[in-house]
C-alpha cells in the first residue's frame, strides 16, 4: 500500500491531467500528448495502470496510437525539436517558432524532415528535470486558421508552468520517497570527476591537480558510491546531468 503522502501526490495529478485538458480547450489546442520521459517508451499512466492518452487526452487521428510504438519518438519532428530545445516552442505554418530566433529550431525547419500527424498548429512545452529526464506535453489542433502565435505569446509561460508541474508530480508520485535522493559531491570529487570526464586517467589526474593517485582513486570511488553507480562512464554521466560537469569542463 502506497503511503499516505504519494496518494495525495497522485489526487494532485489527476487535478493536474485535467487542468491540462481545460487548457487545451481554452486554447483552442484540444489534442494533447504528453510524455514524462522521452527515452522510455512507457505511456503516462494514472495510479490504477490506465494510459492517460487512452482514457484521458485525445488524438487527432484516434487510431494513432503512438504510445504503443517504441519507435515513435525516432520519427517525430515534434520530439526532435524537444531534445533540442528547453524553452516552450511552437508549431505553425510548417514550422517551428519560439518567442526568440532560435538556432536548433531553424535547423530543424531547414533540415529536418517529419510527418506532422495531423498537427497544423501546436504549442510545446519541454520539461527538462534532473538527472537528465527530459520530457514534454503537446497541445495541438488540426486547425490551420488557429492563431497560435498570438495564444504562445500570451500564455507560454503559463502553459509551461503547468507541463511542470504535470510532469513533476507524475514522476515524484511514481518514484516515492526515492525521488528525494540527493547527491552531494565535494569540490575534490567534483575536479577529479571533470578531468575523467576529458578522458584522463587516474595518474593523470593525479599529476594534473598534484595529488596522489589513491588519492584520486579515492575521490573518484567516493562519488561513485554517492552517485550509485559502478563505473566511471556512469558517474560522468550522471554528474554531468546533476550538473557538476558543465559543457566547458574542465
Amino acid at each position: 500500500m502506497a503511503p499516505p503522502e504519494q496518494d495525495t501526490l497522485w489526487s494532485e495529478f489527476q487535478v493536474l491531467a485535467d487542468a491540462v485538458v481545460a487548457a487545451g480547450e481554452d486554447i483552442n489546442l484540444p489534442y494533447i500528448a504528453a510524455a514524462s520521459d522521452i527515452g522510455d517508451p512507457h505511456p503516462l499512466r494514472d495510479k490504477d495502470g490506465r494510459i492517460l492518452a487512452e482514457t484521458k487526452f485525445r488524438w487527432i487521428d484516434p487510431k494513432l496510437e503512438y504510445w504503443k510504438d517504441p519507435a515513435f519518438a525516432l520519427r517525430s519532428g515534434f520530439i526532435l525539436a524537444v531534445r533540442h530545445c528547453s524553452e516552450p516552442f511552437f508549431f505553425s505554418d510548417g514550422a517551428f517558432r519560439s518567442w526568440r530566433r532560435n538556432y536548433a529550431l531553424d535547423a530543424i525547419n531547414h533540415e529536418a524532415e517529419f510527418d506532422t500527424y495531423g498537427v497544423a498548429s501546436a504549442i510545446i512545452c519541454p520539461c527538462y528535470s534532473p538527472r537528465g529526464v527530459v520530457g514534454a506535453v503537446v497541445w495541438a489542433s488540426d486547425d490551420p486558421n488557429t492563431k497560435v502565435g498570438e495564444v504562445f505569446e500570451r500564455q507560454a509561460a503559463e502553459l509551461h508552468t503547468l507541463a511542470l508541474k504535470f510532469l513533476s508530480t507524475y514522476r515524484d508520485a511514481r518514484a516515492g520517497a526515492q525521488a528525494a535522493n540527493l547527491v552531494d559531491l565535494t569540490r575534490r570529487e567534483i575536479v577529479c570527476l571533470k578531468w575523467a570526464a576529458a578522458g584522463k586517467t587516474d595518474a593523470e589526474i593525479a599529476t594534473i591537480i598534484g595529488v596522489s593517485q589513491p588519492t584520486v582513486r579515492f575521490h573518484l570511488t567516493n562519488a561513485f558510491r554517492k552517485l550509485g553507480v559502478s563505473g566511471r562512464s556512469q558517474a560522468v554521466r550522471l554528474a554531468t546531468n546533476l550538473g557538476y560537469i558543465g559543457e566547458a569542463s574542465p
